[in-house]
């Protein structure tokens, strides 16, 4: 395993594949909690967090106990316990020490566990085959690459609310608009393959 092998990881997940511009997961979180930069600041941490823990949980799980074993046919359950397990440490973490945040975050907290996203990135791991330090990467990279997607949303949702827009168009038709150019903007990252 070559760092240029760790790099293309790291620029495919999260930019050329990015998780939720080119592979539409987690769109529920991405248009729910991108209409202010702060919150959609901590829900990217928040998911940073989870992935980048549940890639190395459940890469450890899989590579260590579930393929020796051959249970590779749990690896779903046993990632979703995972994953749970996760977000509610994220959950109590956020309501003791930023309440602030954990009330603007509201139900989207909790739906971090059902997040395709998170879930996503850990069984493209095993799908691509990625030793435990390349699922590392690739859980770190796949989640910037959604806090990347989600603020960039944020701002640009923010900057939205001072302009003239039809009525017919204001909200989400217009937030479905600029997420679509986004995933077109990010289609053109390819070119870094």
């Amino acid at each position: 395993m070559s760092n240029t092998t760790l790099i293309s990881i790291l620029i495919m997940s999260m930019l050329i594949n990015n998780v939720v511009l080119s592979q539409f997961l987690g769109i529920c979180p991405f248009l729910g909690v991108s209409k202010k930069v702060d919150t959609a600041s901590g829900m990217g941490a928040a998911v940073i967090f989870v992935i980048t823990l549940a890639s190395i949980i459940c890469g450890l799980i899989y590579h260590f106990i579930l393929h020796p074993l051959g249970l590779d046919y749990l690896n779903t359950i046993v990632f979703i316990l995972v994953i749970a397990s996760l977000v509610q440490f994220v959950e109590m973490f956020l309501k003791k020490a930023m309440p602030a945040l954990y009330k603007a975050l509201g139900v989207y907290l909790p739906l971090i566990t059902t997040n395709c996203a998170v879930l996503g990135a850990v069984l493209l791991n095993v799908q691509n085959e990625y030793s435990v330090i390349q699922g590392i990467v690739n859980g770190i990279a796949t989640s910037v690459g959604f806090a990347i997607s989600i603020i960039i949303l944020a701002g640009l949702r923010e900057k939205m609310q001072y302009n003239r827009i039809p009525k017919a168009v204001q909200g989400f038709p217009f937030t479905m608009f600029t997420a679509s150019l986004m995933a077109i903007a990010f289609c053109g990252f390819s070119g870094l393959k």
